[in-house]
């Protein structure tokens, strides 16, 4: 015993279809295949019987009357879905800014990272201020930070805490720790600009 099949074959007509005869004029047959009215109603259709919606098939050319130009722009704009696109790291005059608060996030899964973003923005500023009231070079907060130094320092004990995180901090003492490979980048470049600094004021004084 053989199964009937329930799939449609390729020319079964629509099932959606109206209870209507084929919009061709003078065709009485019952209309089974949608055809879409045009380049700008491809949601409006006619609906035709198998043989009247072949011959519009045949005929039909969505670019017909577009210049060599808009076929070409309208190809792009399909690469992109029709949806409008900007370079990487680009915006526009019209386009909203991204507002982390418009997220819909009932679980509050990014509440973590939003506090702790906003914590770390306080505690910038509370050594922002402290290192006016102390009266640091702006160019050496920083780096004074990055070595856990406070304001005054000499040079001397700027190379003694450069040496011990530095050893503390090492790729050969730590392999595999991207962290401490950072952190050691990071007291690199802190002491250079430190270095720098207590230099020139040798220079000076010199």
């Amino acid at each position: 015993m053989q199964r009937k099949s329930t799939r449609h074959r390729a020319f079964d007509p629509d099932p959606d279809a109206p209870e209507q005869v084929c919009d061709h004029p003078g065709c009485n047959e019952p209309a089974g295949y949608r055809a879409p009215r045009g380049r700008d109603a491809l949601r409006s259709y006619f609906w035709f019987c198998l043989d009247h919606v072949r011959e519009y098939n045949s005929r039909w050319d969505f670019y017909r009357g577009m210049t060599p130009g808009q076929i070409e722009a309208h190809l792009r704009a399909d690469v992109s879905w029709q949806r409008p696109s900007w370079k990487l790291g680009t915006g526009t005059a019209n386009k909203a800014e991204f507002n982390e608060e418009d997220i819909l996030d009932p679980l509050d899964i990014l509440g973590a990272t939003r506090h702790s973003r906003a914590e770390r923005a306080k505690d910038a500023a509370r050594q922002r201020a402290s290192a006016q009231a102390a009266g640091i070079p702006e160019p050496l907060r920083q780096p004074l930070a990055t070595l856990d130094l406070t304001w005054p320092v000499s040079f001397d004990e700027v190379k003694s805490r450069y040496r011990a995180l530095a050893r503390q901090h090492h790729p050969d003492a730590n392999i595999g720790d991207a962290k401490s490979e950072e952190r050691f980048k990071a007291i690199g470049s802190a002491y250079a600009v430190l270095k720098v600094h207590f230099t020139r004021q040798d220079d000076f004084v010199s």
